[in-house]
């Protein structure tokens, strides 16, 4: 897959088949569409994705922007495995914002990305005040003798499959249901950093994890959850929260791998196949801490 960051030093040598939007997660719903681009692919034919290296929201409302199912890595990831042959990876910035719609169709995406088919979700807008609507783009696109698609989301038990709605799930802990809808699980993967060493005193060790900014994480607890390192799954007992038998105040992720005791800072630790066990609790002693988190151990011993 070859990436373009800048579209001002992309010559197309190639007729494009293209799809836009935000991507986050590369839930089941873009992987449809993408389906539908490669079935379609020819000699002489590429199949590319157009989106964001943060999420639009960043610019237009700092601040607000939702909290992301995958990172800008994870996303790359997630479309090169689904086998495009192209991504462009834009920033969203004033000039993207500002630009007329007509202007972004002639001149972007129809003369210098060569797009002779455009599938979108039929609710996109783009184009300075968001002025250009698949009206303007079904008329212009075929002015030039392109095609183009505006495709419903796909529903799953009645419901859109979307962004959004994969958010709210791991946001309630829907986990099954969350990684349902996206194809692939929602996962954690974070450089491990130096923690203050309390699972060590506690005779549970964990690694602390560095997530990245903007990175969903689920709600504060203890979960059940498989850990990937060095090439292998550990099940793994994790705690989410500020520590308050501690007295902290900053959130946490922090991971005890079954089985596992060796320092591994700086190292990279995917965490997946999440399950929700129990609250975030304060203990009034150490002693009890360590009671709760070897029931912990064994509820995911016994999973």
């Amino acid at each position: 897959m070859h990436i373009v960051r800048n579209l001002e030093g992309y010559a197309a040598d190639a007729d494009l088949l293209l799809t836009i939007g935000v991507f986050d997660g590369v839930h089941t719903g873009h992987r449809a569409v993408l389906r539908q681009l490669l079935a379609q692919r020819r000699a002489g034919v590429i199949v590319g994705v157009l989106t964001f290296d943060h999420h639009p929201q960043e610019f237009l409302h700092p601040g607000h922007a939702p909290w992301l199912v995958t990172t800008v890595d994870e996303k790359i990831n997630l479309l090169d495995a689904c086998g495009i042959d192209v991504l462009f990876l834009l920033p969203f910035d004033e000039r993207i914002q500002s630009m007329p719609a007509e202007i972004f169709l002639r001149d972007v995406l129809l003369k210098r990305l060569r797009t002779k088919l455009l599938v979108v979700g039929d609710n996109w807008r783009f184009g300075r005040n968001r002025t250009g609507d698949r009206t303007l783009a079904k008329r212009v696109f075929d002015e030039a003798g392109s095609a183009f698609e505006a495709s419903p989301l796909l529903e799953s038990d009645g419901d859109k499959i979307s962004s959004s709605r994969i958010r709210t799930l791991i946001e309630q802990r829907e986990f099954e249901l969350a990684d349902k809808l996206l194809g692939t699980p929602y996962t954690l993967n974070c450089v491990v950093r130096l923690g203050d060493g309390q699972g060590h005193v506690l005779g549970f060790p964990t690694v602390n994890l560095t997530v990245p900014p903007g990175k969903l994480v689920p709600p504060a607890g203890v979960y059940a959850a498989v850990a990937h390192h060095g090439g292998r799954d550990y099940r793994a007992a994790v705690s989410i929260g500020d520590k308050p038998t501690y007295g902290g105040s900053e959130s946490v992720v922090e991971v005890h791998l079954l089985g596992f005791d060796r320092s591994i800072y700086g190292e990279m630790v995917s965490v997946r196949a999440w399950r929700f066990l129990r609250e975030q609790q304060w203990f009034a002693s150490k002693d009890e801490l360590a009671a709760a988190i070897r029931r912990d151990v064994a509820m995911v011993e016994s999973l």
